[in-house]
């Protein structure tokens, strides 16, 4: 989406939508059920949700030509990660505990991000330009911080002495959690003050450059995202049930829930993501998928285990051991991928299989 040209009426309409739906339904006090008019209502919940992630996207997009790169992808990141804190934190804390959800949702998300998204844009990049460059500094940054964060977060729970796995121990949480945002901290930084040239990247096409976005127009933009965040957070309760009841009736496996939210969580980066592949900015794909993996382990995991201490909920957190190899797999994948600066279909292609492998060991582990 560009800045460029009037305002989309779905930019403003799906947002008042979602607030009206959520008014509507907290004073009729309605209670959704696997039943016709039930059904009615998912589609209408969907429909509205998802357009109102779309208008988040774009206004973050607007707002982020207007302040360049790599703020700009930072903030969509930052935006979407706002978005699964509230639907995981609140499918958790709800009627029905899922004290595995957040592992489930920040695994999924990796696996989304780093295999199924980052192979579609090389794989989409390579049949366009047949090879597209990237910084590799930027990239191992990216990884260095990215592999480091998960090992603790996912695979080092079950590994501990103090409580046995699959839990860290209300100390190990604390300090887990305290590193994850030092790291995260450290990271911004990096990608904002004392390295920004690794995350930029030379268009080859000699397309970009800055955007001349009117001051009324970027004012309304802003607040247009809050409330599309907002809007989003309301409803994030009724999503919940329909996943809870759309599980139940399929008779999907505990990490159906996880992957679910993840898929409308990384749905404004992916589309994103693509997009700038497309137009031969894989480095802007690159800063929109592993910076979101990022922001998914440095601030939900925090977040969520603040939460869940709060209220006093269990966090399951350690990966098993099939889908801790496949974390181990997607990170030597990754590595080389990101390795030489340039990429191709065949590196793509091989992304989008370890994709398909984890979709499918999630119904049939």
């Amino acid at each position: 989406m560009s800045a460029h040209g009037p305002m989309p009426r779905s930019s403003w309409i799906f947002p008042a939508l979602a607030v009206l739906l959520f008014l509507i339904v907290t004073a009729t006090g309605y209670g959704f059920t696997l039943s016709a008019g039930g059904a009615a209502f998912a589609v209408v919940l969907l429909v509205i949700l998802f357009g109102t992630v779309f208008a988040a996207v774009h206004h973050s997009e607007v707002i982020a030509e207007r302040i360049g790169e790599p703020y700009g992808t930072l903030l969509l990141t930052l935006a979407v990660t706002i978005i699964e804190v509230a639907l995981i934190t609140t499918i958790m804390l709800g009627d029905k505990p899922a004290p595995e959800l957040a592992r489930d949702t920040v695994f999924s998300v990796v696996m989304i991000v780093c295999n199924g998204l980052v192979g579609i844009c090389v794989f989409i990049g390579g049949m366009r330009y047949r090879e597209q460059g990237f910084q590799v500094s930027g990239a191992n940054v990216y990884l260095s911080v990215l592999i480091a964060m998960a090992t603790l977060t996912l695979i080092m729970p079950n590994y501990t002495l103090t409580t046995p796995g699959p839990f860290f121990s209300a100390l190990q949480l604390g300090f887990v959690d305290l590193v994850t945002i030092v790291l995260y901290g450290v990271f911004l930084y990096t990608q904002t003050v004392l390295h920004k040239d690794y995350f930029v990247h030379e268009r080859a096409d000699g397309e970009g450059g800055e955007t001349h976005l009117s001051g009324k127009m970027l004012v309304l933009s802003i607040v247009l995202l809050l409330i599309s965040l907002l809007a989003v957070v309301l409803l994030a309760k009724k999503f919940s049930l329909v996943v809870d009841a759309v599980a139940v009736r399929i008779g999907a496996p505990p990490a159906f829930a996880g992957l679910l939210v993840a898929l409308l969580i990384l749905l404004p980066e992916g589309v994103s993501a693509v997009a700038a592949a497309r137009k031969n900015d894989l480095q802007k794909s690159i800063n929109l998928a592993l910076g979101s993996s990022l922001a998914t382990i440095g601030l939900t995991i925090p977040a969520v285990g603040l939460a869940t201490y709060a209220f006093d909920q269990p966090l399951v957190l350690g990966l098993n051991p099939q889908n801790t190899a496949l974390l181990v797999l997607t990170f030597l994948l990754s590595m080389l991928t990101f390795g030489t600066g340039r990429t191709n279909v065949l590196f793509g292609l091989v992304h989008m299989v370890v994709f398909a492998v984890y979709v499918f060991m999630v119904f049939v582990p």
